[in-house]
């Protein structure tokens, strides 16, 4: 060890060895120095002592590093350690045994680190102080000799044998001291009494104590002790009275005067002196919120104040003397706390229902409520209600216990629980109130029936459909919950046909076809479902449901006579000397489908690109393109392709052989009525005309009044839908249109038939279309209603009977008769028989029209 450049090897001590990321000197090194050392001070050969040379030093970045750095330096190039700045032991270390100040030398290349310190060693800079200069003591008169006097200790920041180790009294007759050691330390001194006082001969008594350390050479300090005789303390304080009572409210602030003590005492000087304090404060919290001036008796208000907690508070006033034997007494001080209205209502839900159904009756309770407020009198009354219009109310059973019931009629399907804001407010200046929001779920009952949005269901199935198939799913809506929700569906029509029909999925609502339908057998059908809910008891309530068939294209076009005979092969003649255009024959076909699956077309399949002759597309109607040559065959063998407008398109055939002949006479055909030329207008042909116009204005004028009184009867029945009309026109084009009860009568110059087709539409449209059937045999269709990209699934409108597809498709001869269905009456066509001319060219028709 190192002391003021001193070394003692003595105190150099060695510790383990520690290694991980660099090396470190397995032995430590401890110095010591005095304090308050010079700048400059070698405290030790630093380097040398750790056995480095001292010649790389500098290379090896040789340093010092810790907390205490500060206080030293070490020369990089001879390795001496020496003192910094200023080193203050009191001031480190305080009155610590040991001041030990540790440090570490690093140097580099290898990295070593050495651990090594510096005791700070004490050195005697300091003397004694007492922490006051003078002390005072008050000492009665009437004490005796041998009493003692504990005096302020000295205090020295030096340690060990620097410290205070003795005390020295001033002399003097009536005090001795006693000095104590209670350690290293700890030396403390006590004033012993040795002679009686007298104060009336010396009221003053002046000490001096002298506090000595064992430094060398020693330091002291001392303090001036001053005794003060006192007078015997022979009377104690008396209170004014014995009961004090204050009246405060419980929102007095922090700070405020609630009453003021006060006693008197006979003694002079400090036998007089009173002072005042609660003698049960440490027994009784409740007078914690108050504090006295120990000096003036007055109580004030030292924390809040709760009425409600504690409203009245009793405190026990001691006053008391500062005599030397201090004498007291005491009195009663009764604060009253009054209540102010600083609480809130309180608002306790002590009982609720899950829930309530909503077929409760009024005055069904709901809950139990209760209402507090810890406040008194007025500022206590609660007044409770409820905030918001619902169907609940509060009654108050008793005080501050109140009721929930039901107050209006409940219906869970408009709400299924209600959250009611109940309000409590006090009667207190202002008012305070407080708010709750309760919960209450409204349970369902079985109080609707099912419900379907539409009370008529039209549903569409398609002929031929596969039996099993769905055709629909009824749904229905119940707007009550769970099992009440839960619905079954059931047929209500029992009949056979129905039954056999159809069938409903209870479950699922379903409509199961139990069978394929055939449009040309059954057009619609009519059924009811029932929709039936899980409540008790069931509701229910019922749906119809129109099932319309819709056509396909399952039939194929059926020749009429006279070509109807399957394989066989007709002829039909005709003149050489024809005409372009001359009517050959008039293939007439009819198809059991309707709609487009109905209409037909015609055209000449075999031969290929005959120039001879041409067929009507619409009309099937067989005429010559040109007149007959030299060249032409005798014979032409025909095969006529009957299809229909479906898809996949359907056909027949007929084969004709056309045969040329010389002369007219030997022509076989059935129509035969051809005029004769008349070379002279003669009476009889006038009165012919004048005949024939009469019974056509007749004519015109029945039907007129026909369809008027049929358009008045059925007006209720066709208010909503037009009536589609197919007319045949002047040129031998048809139409398919769209008019409100309309009714015409056309007539074709060109053809062996004039058509009158008038009917009404059964249903609404969905969709129509208008077909024209221009001169050129072609179809043409314009939409004028919305209507699908193609007319794959026919409209309602074309649900009519066969005889009317003839008459609208086929262009039937007028010798027969068509029969048109409507969904309001039959009109019925009967063509008369046609008249032939001599060139089979031109012929004429009067038409006779029945409507039933």
């Amino acid at each position: 060890m190192t002391h003021k450049g001193v070394t003692f090897p003595s105190q150099m001590y060695y510790l383990l060895p520690l290694c991980h990321l660099w090396s470190i000197a397995s032995a430590q090194i401890v110095y010591s120095i005095s304090e308050e050392s010079n700048r400059g001070t070698v405290v030790g050969h630093l380097a040398k002592d750790l056995h480095l040379d001292v010649q790389q030093l500098e290379y090896r970045g040789f340093k010092i590093s810790g907390p205490n750095q500060r206080y030293f330096d070490v020369n990089k190039k001879t390795g001496i350690l020496s003192v910094r700045e200023r080193i203050d032991r009191d001031e480190l270390c305080a009155r610590s045994t040991k001041c030990s100040l540790e440090l570490e030398a690093i140097v580099n290349l290898p990295l070593n680190l050495y651990r090594f310190e510096v005791n700070v060693l004490d050195i005697n800079d300091n003397s004694p102080l007492f922490r006051s200069s003078k002390t005072y003591l008050n000492v009665s008169e009437s004490a005796f000799p041998g009493e003692r006097f504990p005096l302020e200790s000295a205090y020295d920041t030096d340690v060990g044998a620097n410290s205070v180790n003795s005390y020295k009294l001033s002399p003097n007759e009536h005090f001795s001291l006693d000095v104590q050691s209670g350690g290293e330390q700890s030396v403390s001194a006590e004033l012993v009494l040795q002679k009686a006082l007298d104060r009336e001969k010396q009221p003053v008594i002046q000490l001096t104590l002298t506090a000595v350390d064992g430094g060398k050479p020693p330091r002291s300090g001392t303090s001036q002790i001053i005794v003060n005789v006192k007078d015997v303390n022979d009377n104690i304080p008396i209170f004014k009275k014995p009961l004090y009572k204050a009246r405060i409210p419980e929102n007095t602030p922090i700070g405020a005067s609630v009453i003021t003590v006060q006693a008197s005492d006979a003694d002079e000087d400090l036998n007089g002196e009173i002072v005042y304090i609660f003698i049960n404060q440490n027994s009784d919290n409740n007078i914690a919120a108050f504090s006295i001036n120990a000096a003036t008796g007055e109580i004030t208000v030292k924390s809040e104040l709760d009425h409600e907690k504690n409203n009245a508070v009793e405190i026990r006033v001691q006053a008391q003397d500062r005599g030397h034997n201090p004498r007291a007494s005491h009195c009663k001080v009764l604060v009253e706390i009054t209540d102010v209205n600083d609480n809130t209502p309180e608002i306790f839900i002590t009982s609720l229902v899950s829930f309530v159904k909503e077929d409760a009756s009024l005055g069904t309770t709901v809950g139990l409520i209760t209402a507090k407020d810890n406040d008194e009198g007025t500022n206590g009354a609660v007044q409770v209600k409820i905030l918001g219009s619902v169907p609940f109310t509060i009654i108050n059973s008793y005080n501050n216990h109140y009721s929930l019931v039901v107050d209006g009629p409940l219906d869970r399907e408009s709400a299924s629980q209600y959250n009611v804001t109940i309000t409590a407010t006090d009667e207190g200046t202002p008012p305070l109130s407080s708010t709750s929001v309760i919960t209450v779920h409204v349970s369902d009952v079985n109080d609707n029936a099912p419900r379907f949005s539409e009370p008529v269901i039209h549903v569409y199935v398609k002929e031929n459909s596969p039996v099993g198939d769905v055709i629909y799913t009824i749904s229905a809506f119940d707007p009550d919950s769970d099992e009440n929700a839960k619905m079954t569906y059931s047929l209500l029509d029992k009949s056979v046909s129905i039954s056999s029909s159809v069938n409903v999925n209870s479950d699922t609502g379903d409509i199961i076809s139990l069978q394929s339908f055939n449009y040309e057998e059954i057009k619609t059908f009519q059924f009811k479902v029932q929709a039936t809910d899980s409540g008790v008891p069931p509701l229910s309530s019922n749906v119809t449901v129109n099932v319309f068939i819709l056509d396909e294209n399952d039939n194929s076009p059926g020749i009429l006579a006279p070509y109807s005979e399957h394989g066989s092969v007709n002829a039909e003649n005709v003149p050489y000397s024809a005409e372009a255009g001359y009517f050959v024959a008039k293939i007439r076909a009819v198809d059991a489908d309707s709609g487009y699956n109905a209409l037909l077309s015609y055209h000449i399949s075999e031969p290929k690109g005959t120039n001879l002759f041409r067929i009507g597309t619409s009309t099937g109607e067989l005429r010559t393109k040109r007149r007959m040559s030299d060249n032409d065959l005798k014979t032409h063998p025909l095969v006529v392709l009957v299809s229909d407008n479906g898809e996949p398109s359907l056909s027949a055939t007929v084969s004709i052989d056309v045969v040329v002949v010389e002369s007219t006479g030997e022509i076989q055909t059935q129509f035969r009525n051809v005029p004769r030329k008349e070379e002279n207008f003669s009476d009889l042909n006038l009165y012919l005309l004048i005949a024939i116009s009469s019974v056509s204005v007749i004519f015109l004028l029945s039907l007129i009044s026909l369809i008027a009184v049929k358009c008045h009867r059925t007006e209720d029945s066709f208010r909503r839908y037009s009536a589609p009309m197919i007319t045949t026109h002047p040129d031998g084009s048809w139409s398919y249109s769209k008019s409100t009860q309309q009714y015409d009568v056309c007539f074709s110059s060109d053809t062996l038939k004039s058509d009158v087709v008038v009917f009404p539409a059964p249903y609404p449209p969905a969709d129509a279309e208008l077909i024209s059937i221009n001169g050129n045999d072609t179809f043409n269709r314009t939409q004028t209603l919305p209507n699908k990209e193609e007319p794959k699934v026919p409209n309602s409108d074309w649900r009519y009977s066969a005889s009317l597809r003839t008459g609208m498709q086929s262009s039937v001869h007028m010798e027969e008769s068509s029969v048109m269905q409507g969904a309001q009456g039959v009109l019925v066509q009967n063509w008369p028989t046609v008249s032939s001319a001599t060139g089979g060219k031109s012929r004429a028709s009067t038409p006779h029209t029945e409507l039933l």
